[in-house]
């Protein structure tokens, strides 16, 4: 299936039914499974056969619609999670653990610098916040003996700063250690982090690919090409063996392709059980089925507001990587020339309080906590999504007291333009 088209993955991806069989992937809303003997479950236990026995490790739901979402990156292992911040941390620690040191691109989602900077920490595991322009020396100059990854977004939420994923890509192979890409922005249909370099791709699925409001869900692709066996010291959970399943080792087992995934599912979901419903996972796939269809309408439309903004004289500024005006645009035109996103960043003249009445006086866009929905909406960052963070870093971050992120939907662009102008006329 890698060999066809995106478009054809979203659709057909990861469920091939036989003869007979639903032509729809089934929801198996079951917490467990039959087997005839002990023998044959105690192989499921031992990793010495696949198979099913609890709905907390996997599920045939949600293993197609993984099956699906590896397909779209082109990966050899992928996994479902209960939500994108749980897909970030089992992510990284899945390698990490306490002791251990990572580097993480600053310009990234709130929660997830939130998990980096506050909950990781007494975890006993320290993160670098680095500059998304930092040069590979300074890069370079952020590691230490201990360190196990890099971490960063294609496009970040909601400073829309565009990663140059290859230099991130490099610096980190040139240190022994992976490159974690969350592409949720983006998705699979606008980049591929893996063709650019990156090793593991995470996803808050309730975004793009669900794409109606409907299920919150994440997802953890592994490109399979990261060879952990050459850095056996730094990664002993994969490259020794885990007592907890009779000593094996990982990628002894199931090789560097499949090593990663599985020790997540095997060990991590195992014990932290952040497990997506099945029903989630149907859900979810519905919204793939379409999703190179939508991804292209959010993003012309988001480029039509975007210059619409710009030209508009209440409008302070406007951060939109497809923009010329973008200090991004190179790197847009690299990694993103088919299309961004359909989310937007701007300031109202009049900072804090023209904003707030701005967003007040919207009708057709709604203020949610949300974004990447069929339905407008809107969001003030700092009062909401990245209140916890201090002035200083929401500055690291890219996100100033006066940021408006706008996600444009599905609707008629020409409507959400009558709507904007409309709110901008009540301040």
């Amino acid at each position: 299936m890698n060999k066809t088209g995106i478009g054809t993955r979203c659709v057909q991806g990861g469920y091939q039914p036989g003869n007979g069989e639903p032509r729809q992937i089934p929801i198996i809303q079951s917490t467990t499974f039959k087997y005839a003997t002990s023998e044959d479950m105690g192989k499921l236990f031992d990793l010495e056969a696949s198979g099913y026995f609890y709905t907390r490790l996997q599920n045939p739901t949600s293993d197609a619609v993984a099956a699906k979402i590896c397909e779209m990156e082109g990966g050899t292992a992928a996994m479902l999670t209960s939500s994108g911040m749980a897909a970030s941390f089992l992510a990284v620690f899945n390698i990490c653990s306490c002791g251990d040191h990572f580097i993480s691109s600053s310009s990234i989602y709130g929660g997830t610098f939130n998990l980096f900077a506050v909950t990781l920490k007494r975890m006993g595991i320290e993160v670098t916040f680095v500059s998304p322009d930092a040069s590979e020396e300074e890069l370079n100059a952020a590691f230490r003996p201990n360190t196990k990854l890099m971490f960063g977004e294609t496009i970040a939420n909601p400073a829309l700063k565009v990663l140059d994923i290859e230099k991130f890509a490099r610096v980190a192979h040139q240190n022994g250690v992976p490159l974690i890409i969350d592409n949720t922005f983006p998705t699979s249909v606008n980049c591929r982090p893996f063709e650019w370099g990156a090793d593991i791709v995470v996803h808050a699925t309730t975004k793009y690919m669900d794409g109606h409001g409907s299920a919150v869900g994440g997802a953890i692709v592994d490109s399979g090409k990261f060879d952990w066996t050459k850095y056996p010291e730094k990664f002993p959970g994969l490259c020794t063996p885990d007592e907890s399943y009779h000593g094996i080792t990982y990628t002894e087992r199931f090789g560097i392709e499949g090593a990663y995934i599985t020790k997540a599912t095997a060990q991590l979901m195992r014990d932290l059980g952040v497990t997506p419903a099945p029903m989630n996972a149907f859900l979810l796939n519905l919204g793939l089925e379409s999703l190179h269809v939508r991804i292209k309408r959010h993003s012309d439309s988001a480029l039509a507001i975007a210059q619409y903004l710009e030209a508009h004289p209440q409008i302070a500024w406007v951060n939109f990587p497809a923009l010329p005006s973008s200090p991004d645009y190179a790197l847009t035109q690299k990694y993103l020339p088919n299309g961004t996103c359909g989310v937007i960043s701007f300031g109202v003249k009049g900072g804090r309080e023209a904003a707030s009445k701005f967003m007040k006086a919207l009708k057709l866009v709604a203020i949610e906590t949300h974004v990447a929905d069929a339905r407008s909406c809107c969001l003030h960052p700092a009062t909401a999504t990245h209140r916890q963070l201090s002035d200083e870093e929401l500055i690291a971050c890219g996100v100033s007291a006066d940021l408006v992120r706008l996600s444009v939907g599905l609707e008629d662009p020409e409507d959400l333009i009558a709507d904007i102008e409309q709110a901008l006329k009540s301040i």
